[in-house]
């Protein structure tokens, strides 16, 4: 079993920064990749990064590219997001996501939690 733990969510002002944590436990087995999805009030879950289980590779979604930064701690087994010059549009329940894509698959999601951003 693989559990995620999220923290680092909170109520800031537009123009702040937040940083999130994700810290992975139980068999994780490479290869694997660490996401962030949101979802907003009223609205459909999406994406917003991912980083591989090396921290050689990320991505982010169009609307965060420039403004967030993911990253890992292998060693913490954490992955953080660093969010900076949050916009109110960026208020939502944040959840970490673990793919493992190796012989051993599974798709693993945390709480969630909730950053609220005001104008």
């Amino acid at each position: 079993q693989v559990r995620l733990a999220e923290s680092g969510g909170g109520l800031v002002q537009a123009g702040g920064s937040l940083r999130l944590s994700c810290v992975d436990s139980g068999r994780v087995v490479r290869p694997y990749t660490t996401g962030w999805f949101r979802r907003a009030p009223g609205k459909e879950r999406e994406f917003v990064a991912a980083i591989n289980w090396s921290g050689t590779d990320t991505d982010y979604a169009n609307s965060v590219r420039g403004r967030f930064t993911i990253s890992r701690d292998t060693a913490k087994n954490t992955v953080y997001l660093q969010m900076n010059s949050l916009k109110p549009e960026d208020t939502a329940v944040y959840y970490c996501n673990l793919d493992m894509t190796g012989w051993r698959r599974g798709v693993y999601w945390g709480q969630g939690t909730q950053v609220t951003v005001s104008s």
